[in-house]
């Protein structure tokens, strides 16, 4: 009778044990399988630090660790420590790919954010007030690109641009926009593509040809700056907190990321240039752990809305962003209104717009 109670009784307990197996034996949610690092354009820093964004990855499978450098610079790191870069636009994603030995990768464009000036209120003013933006409101507008540029080319000053007035007595010195490291950082890459295509007619610079008809200007634009960062979160942050330069070249997302964090924006007008290069952020897979992860960011809906939430336009959601940020239509232009896009040059001659424009 003992034997076949303890046979009976094994037998409930190999059941219960696969009973638990078949119910309740799935690895827990939020336990990650994988840690992948990956090398990211700082403006993506915030949205990787995420609690939400850890947990929403961790429940994916994956632990992702980051570290930062301009998207320009990234070809020149030892990619092979990395399992993904995540620069912050398809341009210097080719140059990644060929230095990791990884060319021909499936990459993915999870989100893109274009290229804007924030300017400080009273700069805005100035601008408007002499052809050189539009104002649709009170804190956003069109930057105008052929005339600031001409302005720019002949090196106007801010009192001159006012016709020597001191209005502004505040503002002085020549009129520019700050922007990042051109041959590093894609803002500032990106930033040349774009007042290179309004000073060449309207057209990509192609040759040899075009950058030198564009050169000399690029130069003035980018040599008046002095000392030049290597991203654009140093620039933002001094201006927020007060400091810096009137007008700073930034991401939409910054921009968005702040007011959906209900953070003071003091008296910042942003502006949008008539003419954009888009900035699709593009994820490169080094590593077979990383494959998945780019096309993870793109479709997964709690990761998409919390890229919405740091400010960023899903590639296949913009009307998720015009929702998630119609509260702040006052500094945004959601529906991207009167802008021009156009294509960047290749990367060769786009570097050496860049050269020229720090020589």
């Amino acid at each position: 009778m003992r034997r076949i109670l303890g046979i009976a009784l094994a037998v409930l307990l190999v059941g219960g044990v696969i009973a638990v197996i078949a119910i309740g034996g799935k690895k827990p949610e939020g336990t990650a399988t994988k840690t992948v690092r990956g090398v990211i354009g700082s403006e993506k820093s915030e949205f990787f630090r995420d609690p939400d964004v850890v947990k929403a990855l961790a429940d994916k499978g994956y632990t992702v660790k980051t570290e930062t450098s301009g998207s320009w610079a990234m070809d020149q790191l030892a990619l092979k420590e990395f399992d993904f870069a995540f620069p912050s636009s398809s341009e210097p994603a080719t140059e990644i790919e060929a230095a990791a030995g990884v060319k021909g990768a499936q990459n993915t464009k999870p989100f893109f954010s274009p290229l804007v000036v924030i300017a400080r209120a009273n700069a805005a003013k100035v601008l408007s007030d002499h052809g050189l933006a539009k104002m649709t409101g009170k804190n956003t507008g069109t930057l105008l690109l052929g005339p600031f540029l001409k302005a720019s080319g002949e090196a106007e000053t801010w009192q001159e641009l006012q016709g020597g007035t001191s209005a502004h007595p505040e503002l002085g010195g020549t009129v520019f926009i700050k922007t990042t490291d051109p041959t590093t950082s894609n803002s500032g890459a990106l930033f040349l593509a774009t007042a290179s295509n309004v000073a060449n007619n309207a057209t990509v610079v192609s040759d040899d040809a075009g950058i030198e008809r564009t050169a000399p200007l690029m130069k003035k634009l980018i040599s008046v700056q002095g000392a030049l960062e290597q991203s654009t979160d140093g620039p933002f942050r001094a201006f927020i907190s007060g400091s810096g330069e009137p007008l700073i070249l930034a991401y939409e997302s910054q921009v968005a990321n702040l007011l959906q964090q209900k953070q003071d924006p003091g008296d910042m007008v942003v502006l949008y240039p008539d003419t954009t290069v888009n900035s699709p952020h593009t994820f490169v897979p080094i590593s077979d752990k990383a494959e998945e992860l780019g096309s993870l960011l793109a479709t997964d809906p709690k990761l998409r809305s919390l890229a919405v939430r740091h400010g960023f336009r899903p590639t296949e959601g913009v009307a998720e962003f015009t929702a998630a940020t119609a509260p702040h239509t006052a500094y945004l232009n959601s529906g991207l209104t009167g802008i021009r896009q156009v294509g960047a040059p290749t990367v060769k001659v786009l570097m050496a717009l860049a050269a020229r424009a720090k020589g």
